[in-house]
C-alpha cells in the first residue's frame, strides 16, 4: 500500500516510523525546505515516552533531555502554590519524563526516519487535497508535483492544513485570547538551581521554565490580550522584560540569556473537536486532528500516541481503510477531545483577571492533593495505552489547576 504524509513535524515522522515497523513505506511530504528549528521545546510525559520506547527512539532522547522530578508552581510574588510530583506519576506511570528542544526531538525523528530508509521530501508545501474521477484523494503541491497514494495521511499542523479542509470542509483555528513569547535561554553558568519545572502566575499573566540542563532553559510568558491587540513589536526581548520586570527570579536572568532574534511570539489558537477525522482514503492526525492549547500538556504526547494507535488499526484491520478509519476514530477522538476541553478551562482559571478570581484559583491550588493530582494525570492521560497507573475507559476528570503543564 502506497501511503503518504503531509507534514513532517513530530505527528507526521513519529506515524511515519511507527508505520514504518509495521512494514510498511511512508514518505513523507514536508512544506518547509529544511528540517525545522522554530519552537521552544516539549515536556515528554510518561505516555510520550511510552511510544518513544515501542519507537525505539527513548534512549536517544535520554541522551539529550532533562529529567525534571518535580514542578514547583509560584504566585506573582513567590509564594509557593504547590506543584507536582513529577518522580511518583513516573513510578505510577511506568515511564520516565523528559524535557528536551523541540529542534533536538525533531532531529531524533528524522535521523530514525533516515535510519529507517523512510524518503522525507522537503519543500513540498501542499496546497490543495481534491478527489479524483475514482474517489482516490490527490495531494497537489506548490512545486507543481502531486501524489495520489493509497493512503494520504494529514499531518500538516493546526495553521491552515489543507488536509484539514478537505476532510472538514474548514480550517479555521480559533484564538484563545492570550499571547506567548517563547524562547531558549542558554548560559555560561547555571540559570536555575536544578532540573525542576517552574511555573509563575499572576493576573491574566504567566511564566513558565523548563531547564533541560542548568545552563540550558526554555521558557514561555503569556498575557491574556484581545486579538486586536496583538500588534507587531520590534523588541521582544524588551517587552517580555517590561512586563515580567517585578517578578520573581530566576525569570529576567533567563529572559536576558535569551538572544533577541531567538525570541517568539505567538497569538495562541486551538481547533474545535471533529466529529469526523477522515474523508475517502484521507486521515488526519496530530494537530490536524486534535490541536489542543499549551496549556492542555499534551500536544506533542497525543501526536506520538496517534502514530502508536494508527499503526495497531492499520495492522489489525481485515477489511478496508474505513474500518481502520473508524477504529481510529473511536480510540482517538474522545481522549483527545477532552483534553482539549481541559486546556481551554485551564486557560479560563490561568489568564482570569479579576483579582477575586485570582485568589481562589491560587487558594484551589495551594490546597490540592499531590497524591490525587499524580493519580488522575496517570489515569488521564494513560488511558488507552498499556501502562501502569491507567484506569481504561474512564476518563479522569479534574485534576485541579495546574493538573496540566506544557510550555512550547
Amino acid at each position: 500500500m502506497e501511503i503518504g504524509i503531509l507534514g513532517g513535524g513530530i505527528a507526521g515522522l513519529s506515524v511515519a516510523l511507527a508505520l514504518r515497523k509495521q512494514g510498511y513505506n511512508p514518505r513523507v511530504y514536508e512544506r518547509r525546505t529544511e528540517p525545522a528549528t522554530m519552537g521552544a521545546g516539549v515536556t515528554l510525559w510518561p505516555n510520550a515516552s511510552f511510544v518513544l520506547e515501542e519507537l525505539g527512539l527513548l534512549q536517544d532522547i535520554a541522551a539529550i533531555g532533562g529529567r525534571p522530578l518535580t514542578m514547583r508552581r509560584k504566585d506573582a510574588m513567590g509564594n509557593a502554590l504547590g506543584g507536582l510530583d513529577i518522580a511518583l506519576l513516573d513510578r505510577t506511570m511506568g515511564y520516565p519524563t523528559y524535557t528536551v528542544l523541540r529542534r533536538h526531538l525533531q532531529e531524533v525523528l528524522l535521523d530514525h526516519a533516515a535510519r529507517a530508509g523512510i524518503p522525507v521530501e522537503f519543500g513540498h508545501r501542499a496546497v490543495a487535497v481534491e478527489l479524483d474521477a475514482n474517489g482516490r484523494a490527490v495531494a497537489y503541491f506548490e512545486n507543481g508535483a502531486s501524489i495520489r497514494p493509497d493512503l494520504l495521511i494529514g499531518a500538516d499542523g493546526r495553521m491552515g492544513s489543507v488536509a484539514r479542509k478537505f476532510v472538514a470542509g474548514d480550517n479555521t483555528p480559533v484564538y484563545q485570547g492570550f499571547v506567548n513569547w517563547i524562547g531558549v535561554a542558554q548560559g555560561q553558568h547555571a540559570l536555575v538551581d536544578d532540573i525542576a519545572i517552574q511555573d509563575f502566575w499572576g493576573a491574566g499573566e504567566r511564566f513558565g521554565c523548563v531547564p533541560i540542563r542548568p545552563e540550558l532553559v526554555y521558557w514561555a510568558a503569556a498575557q491574556a490580550r484581545p486579538f486586536s491587540e496583538v500588534t507587531p513589536t520590534a523588541d521582544l526581548r524588551k517587552e517580555v522584560e517590561k512586563l515580567f520586570a517585578q517578578w520573581p527570579e530566576p525569570i529576567l536572568a533567563i529572559v536576558r540569556a535569551t538572544p533577541e532574534n531567538a525570541i517568539r511570539r505567538i497569538a495562541v489558537h486551538d481547533l474545535e473537536p471533529l466529529h469526523t477525522w477522515s474523508r475517502a482514503n484521507v486521515l488526519l492526525v496530530g494537530d490536524a486532528a486534535h490541536a489542543p492549547l499549551p496549556t492542555s500538556g499534551q500536544g506533542a504526547c497525543q501526536a506520538l500516541e496517534d502514530a502508536w494507535h494508527l499503526a495497531r488499526c492499520l495492522d489489525g484491520a481485515s477489511g478496508g481503510l474505513d474500518d481502520v478509519f473508524q477504529a481510529f476514530a473511536k480510540i482517538r477522538a474522545s481522549k483527545t477531545a477532552r483534553l482539549a476541553e481541559q486546556g481551554r478551562v485551564f486557560a479560563r482559571g490561568l489568564f482570569a483577571t479579576d483579582p477575586e478570581t485570582c485568589r481562589i484559583r491560587n487558594e484551589r491550588a495551594r490546597a490540592s492533593n499531590p497524591m490525587h493530582d499524580v493519580q488522575v494525570l496517570a489515569a488521564g492521560w494513560g488511558q488507552g495505552l498499556p501502562m501502569p497507573g491507567c484506569t481504561d475507559g474512564m476518563p479522569a476528570q479534574g485534576g485541579g489547576f495546574g493538573s496540566l503543564y506544557r510550555i512550547e
